[in-house]
């Protein structure tokens, strides 16, 4: 979430992740960094890119990514084909889409599909009931028109 506020403060969408490996130690964190141009630059996908050079199969598989919003289908085939593990997410897709929809905000570019939908053997927990109210603030101060 602090990562989620920290993007949005400096001008991007409000999305942050880290990574924690099997021992519990975060690994790496990052945030939404898009407001350059590139729409690639998801934490999801950093993260997903990093985990490649850095750890092996097994830390990969063994990991797991906490992150503020459900992983686009870009970050979720990045997740699945580096290998990482489990994802753990406070706001889903879906969530995202209703709340755009009745603030009359520009919907997505891609379709919102569930993690599960592009990358169905990650265990996936998601979405957190109680930082609903959160995710839902946070994303109707970057989206609302």
């Amino acid at each position: 979430m602090e990562l989620a506020r920290q993007a949005h403060q400096a001008g991007d969408e409000p999305f942050g992740s880290l990574l924690v490996d099997a021992d519990g130690v975060v690994r790496i964190e990052d945030r939404n960094r898009i407001g350059d141009g590139d729409a690639t630059r998801h934490p999801e996908f950093e993260i997903a890119r990093w985990s490649a050079a850095h750890l092996t199969p097994d830390q990969r598989s063994r990991a797991t990514v906490y992150t503020s919003g459900e992983h686009c289908p870009m970050c979720a085939a990045a997740h699945a084909w580096v290998g990482l593990g489990r994802i753990v997410y406070a706001a889903s897709s879906a969530q995202l889409v209703a709340w755009l929809q009745t603030w009359g905000s520009v919907p997505t570019p891609v379709a919102p599909l569930a993690v599960s939908t592009i990358a169905p053997a990650t265990p996936v927990d998601g979405p957190a009931p109680e930082l609903a109210d959160e995710m839902m603030a946070l994303y109707e101060a970057a989206f609302r028109p």
